[in-house]
């Protein structure tokens, strides 16, 4: 066996058999609040509807979040032309149940988009949220031109100091954050950070200007109400776009918090690594974005059977 497959395969098993950490016992939590209002959310072995149903319930409810008559914009990884299988995009089925509670909560609309990285029209229809979207009664927008976008500034960003923003991180009253857990060759792992570089018109200044930096800066203009991190199926390897199933664990989990470093931080322990080793979240965490040190929050870790 080759030495990349035997660490693919052994870092599966490890997550699947509950090895990590973060994965305890059915109670077994970091302090627990009066009632389920928790700091963050750990949800493993479900289809990623039920997971999704488990976590936000957690949280406190998609009611706390989203409340009757407003815009929300649910923003997946929509970067590639991959069926849902490969796990370079956000699973299907995730999206597709948060509109759902969305709608149920009262929201007027629900907008899905994404800045893909392949082209738009194919990445929306194979990794099958399209579909999915317009099922739940969402609407499917391009972000393909860059009329789209509205140049920002972002005072106090270290690298990143001004950028053009997609309309709809502008004019929703609601962003829901929804990236999928995998590897990535330029910061390690691709989690809920990473994944605002979608909303962004100009993806290739960060690239250029301190990519960890400039993830976290973008932190200073604006940051999700709630993040969704689909651990489904997990890319371990030749990520962000992978190159076939044999790249993916079916690791069956998900993470959900309304800290967007916190939410990294944890899908960090969820792939075998520490969130100091990943740049951009200690970068977050040092300039008080978000908190990456998990045992100072409350945590519920649940189980499905």
């Amino acid at each position: 066996m080759k030495r990349r497959d035997f660490i693919r395969k052994g870092v599966g098993v490890g997550l699947l058999s509950g090895a990590f950490p973060l994965f305890g016992g059915l109670d077994d939590v970091y302090g627990r609040p009066a009632a389920n209002d928790y700091d963050l959310a750990a949800v493993r072995g479900g289809e990623p509807d039920a997971m999704f149903d488990r976590a936000i319930e957690a949280m406190g409810g998609i009611s706390k979040y989203v409340k009757s008559g407003q815009k929300v914009l649910v923003k997946p990884n929509i970067g590639w032309d991959a069926p849902p299988e490969r796990a370079a995009n956000t699973n299907p089925i995730i999206v597709r149940r948060i509109i759902e509670q969305c709608k149920e909560a009262g929201a007027s609309e629900v907008y899905v988009f994404d800045n893909t990285c392949n082209k738009w029209d194919r990445c929306y229809k194979n990794s099958g949220i399209e579909e999915m979207v317009k099922k739940a009664g969402g609407k499917m927008v391009p972000g393909n031109t860059e009329s789209f976008y509205k140049e920002v500034t972002i005072p106090d960003a270290v690298s990143l100091k001004k950028t053009k923003v997609h309309k709809l991180v502008l004019e929703s009253d609601v962003f829901i954050n929804v990236p999928v857990l995998k590897h990535h060759s330029s910061t390690r792992i691709s989690l809920a950070m990473k994944n605002l570089m979608g909303v962004v018109w100009d993806r290739k200044f960060y690239h250029s200007n301190d990519l960890n930096q400039c993830i976290a800066d973008f932190l200073l203009f604006k940051k999700p109400d709630l993040n969704i991190i689909d651990g489904y199926n997990m890319m371990t390897k030749n990520g962000p776009r992978g190159v076939s199933v044999a790249d993916v664990v079916n690791l069956k989990a998900l993470i959900a918090s309304s800290d967007i470093v916190a939410a990294d931080a944890a899908a960090t322990k969820m792939f075998g690594l520490q969130p100091s080793d990943i740049g951009h979240i200690r970068i977050a965490h040092d300039m008080k974005l978000g908190n990456m040190n998990l045992e100072e929050l409350t945590i519920s870790k649940q189980k499905i059977t």
